[in-house]
């Protein structure tokens, strides 16, 4: 399988089964997302540990385009359990990765994200990867 057939595979496999997906009723931050240009809706929920600085628990619900739904799913798996400090850092990596004109180095752990690299090839699309990211930045900082 090539890297294009992999893309493709990871994308639909978490469009069509998101992980995490749901209401977080103890959430500790909540924040919105919209891509009015396509009509992708995202609320990311985030229970943070009683110091503030972990993820216990994140989710996120709404309706999109299999990349918006991958990148959440993705998100998700990749945040639970992280400091907020490290989630931010990811944050940032992830929209480099979208927007640089070269790839940032990717942080331990990034794993699985790098997958949705291949988002770039589509500059349509990046506000589709990115729309969850910006709601999780917004959650844990309060600003955008």
């Amino acid at each position: 399988m090539n890297l294009d057939e992999l893309y493709q595979t990871v994308i639909l496999d978490h469009a069509q089964r998101p992980r995490n997906f749901g209401d977080l009723p103890q959430a500790t931050a909540v924040a919105e997302g919209v891509n009015p240009s396509c009509g992708d809706e995202v609320t990311v929920s985030v229970k943070l540990s009683a110091d503030g600085q972990v993820i216990d628990d994140i989710k996120f619900k709404g309706a999109g385009c299999a990349i918006s739904q991958a990148s959440a799913s993705l998100m998700t798996l990749k945040l639970k359990g992280k400091s907020r400090d490290e989630a931010l850092k990811f944050e940032h990596v992830f929209h480099e990765m979208m927007t640089a004109a070269t790839l940032p180095a990717y942080p331990q752990g990034f794993g699985d994200l790098q997958i949705l690299e291949g988002v770039r090839k589509f500059p349509q699309r990046v506000k589709c990867a990115t729309l969850v990211w910006n709601a999780l930045k917004q959650a844990l900082t309060g600003n955008v």
